[in-house]
């Protein structure tokens, strides 16, 4: 069983940062991808940016040079800098890790993020 646990989202000002933080538990392959995702009101869930085992980020096109996503391989842990928020950034944030090996995905809960002034 695969778990994983956000933290880090909340309320801030436009133009403001946030840190987001995915800890990944239980038994996956080592060949993964770890990202987040979200989920504005009324809008499908959409990629935000996914950082593979390997090395290799992605990002959508809509916070390339505001987000910044690493990750930590001996603590199984994907980071999302988030900086210059605007109002649009508002959703809930779902961490997201792709098992290569299984072709599965494992889904964290969610953690609201407000960009409001």
């Amino acid at each position: 069983q695969v778990q994983l646990a956000e933290s880090g989202g909340g309320l801030v000002q436009p133009g403001g940062s946030l840190r987001l933080s995915c800890a990944a538990s239980g038994s996956f392959y080592r060949l993964n991808a770890m990202g987040w995702y979200r989920q504005g009101p009324g809008k499908q869930r959409e990629l935000v940016a996914v950082a593979a085992s390997g090395g290799s980020r992605n990002y959508a096109d809509s916070v390339k040079g505001r987000f910044t996503i690493s990750r930590d391989n001996a603590k199984n842990t994907v980071y999302l800098q988030m900086n210059s928020l605007k109002p649009e950034d508002t959703a809930v944030y779902y961490c997201n890790l792709h098992d290569s090996d299984i072709r599965r995905d494992y889904w964290g809960q969610g953690t609201q993020v407000t960009v409001s002034s």
